[in-house]
């Protein structure tokens, strides 16, 4: 028995070693080295689908003692936010209690996150120990305002271990948005841009995961988010360069030429984002009446007629009979293809169920809308109805945006990805 104590106690104190560095590497940075790809990348399942919710989300636990939020899942965004109790000046009510802040856990002026969001807002902090305000305007003219804090983050890891380390977010108290005051599905944003006050660029620089995001939109519903690169299928993976322009700060792999059933759209050097923020994707006026004249010009004669009584949708279709799914309209539309101008020549491929939606009244409405009628100017964003049933990762570190079909219903488990 003295033998096998002493096992047990070698193998106690080897265990609690293993989860002091991981504490460590929480809290004092780079100790990724001592992980394996697999075991540095935390996973999430997510909720939600295009139509009829309009938005994928995760739920995280934050706090000391934790508890469940529910937030927006946001590539187009960097700052994540929780609707908060500071009191709260404009908020709607969301499927958990406000989060209430204590004033330990305020960030101060004189951190460098205060500095990066500072920069965003073009503020000033008159004494460096006042506390971090922030206010972030969106392309939808929503917009939150709050204060800097700093708590614990619940990240389930893919060995099944919880990693527990504290990350900046915004205390929003004053949120503007035209369904403000109505009941919200989540509880705030996960801002997962390319900036610093970025989770994935948090954590990335407290080494605990690769400056690497992914996501799996599932076109039935759910699918999964990763930080970190260990679910990363490399070899086949399309990867394309992200943009140096300056004025694209978002995920964009610059200007791409739209083809429809591989035929030219006359649109050339459209500078897209890929932004999961956004339940519909958005081209500009120019594009989006191209692509439009090209839909209608192969529609004549396959039984369908426009259904503007929908409502649904701006340009909604109807059948001799109500459609079920997808399959059902597949048939009359083909596939769009975005070819990205950077040298690479890479394309995406957007099947019909990459811009339709089946509406509760049984037609098929278009999901790629005008942007420039809705105030987005000159931005198209591909958003989350043309990310469906693909892995879609943004590698922040070797600056490139990948792609590849995926059974995005099927959450990848000890280090299995399926495709």
């Amino acid at each position: 028995m003295g033998k096998e104590r002493s096992l047990l106690l070698l193998f106690v104190l080897a265990l609690s070693l293993g989860l002091f560095n991981l504490c460590v590497s929480a809290s004092n940075g780079r100790q990724v080295s001592s992980f394996s790809r697999l075991n540095s990348s935390a996973i999430f399942p997510i909720h939600g689908n295009v139509y009829p919710r309009g938005l994928f989300y995760v739920a995280i636990n934050i706090g000391n003692p934790p508890k469940p939020y529910y937030l927006d899942i946001d590539t187009g965004s960097d700052l994540t936010w929780l609707q908060c109790d500071a009191p709260c000046v404009s908020c709607s009510p969301g499927p958990h209690p406000f989060y209430r802040p204590k004033k330990n856990k305020l960030v101060q002026c004189v951190d460098p996150l205060c500095t990066s969001i500072r920069t965003l807002n073009s503020g000033q902090c008159e004494l460096p120990s006042e506390q971090c305000d922030y206010e972030i305007a969106y392309a939808d003219e929503g917009s939150s305002q709050g204060v800097l804090v700093k708590d614990v983050f619940i990240l389930p890891f893919a060995n099944g271990s919880l990693l527990k380390t504290h990350l900046a977010f915004g205390c929003g108290y004053n949120q503007q948005s035209s369904s403000v005051n109505s009941p919200s599905p989540t509880d705030g944003v996960l801002g997962l841009g390319r900036g610093k006050p970025s989770i994935v660029s948090q954590l990335g620089d407290l080494g605990l995961t690769r400056n690497v995001v992914g996501h799996c939109f599932s076109g039935q519903g759910g699918g999964y988010l990763f930080f970190g690169d260990g679910f990363v299928p490399f070899s086949s993976v399309t990867w394309t360069p992200m943009s140096r322009d300056p004025l694209l700060k978002h995920y964009s792999p610059g200007p791409v030429n739209l083809f429809f059933d591989k035929q030219p759209l006359g649109v050339r050097g459209l500078p897209v984002i890929f932004d999961s923020g956004s339940s519909y994707t958005y081209f500009a006026s120019q594009a989006y009446k191209a692509f439009i004249s090209a839909v209608k010009k192969d529609l004549p004669g396959k039984q369908l007629k426009e259904a503007p009584e929908d409502g649904t949708l701006p340009l909604c279709w109807k059948g001799t009979e109500k459609f079920k799914s997808i399959l059902d309209v597949k048939k009359f539309f083909k596939t769009l293809y975005l070819v990205f101008a950077n040298g690479k020549r890479a394309q995406l491929e957007i099947a019909p169920a990459g811009y339709l939606i089946i509406t509760q009244n049984g037609n098929v409405c278009l999901g790629i809308l005008n942007g420039t009628e809705i105030g987005l100017g000159n931005l198209n964003l591909i958003g989350d109805i043309s990310m469906q049933d693909l892995m879609v990762i943004y590698d922040n570190e070797q600056h490139q945006i990948g792609w590849v079909p995926a059974d995005c219903k099927r959450i990848p488990k000890s280090g299995t990805t399926r495709l």
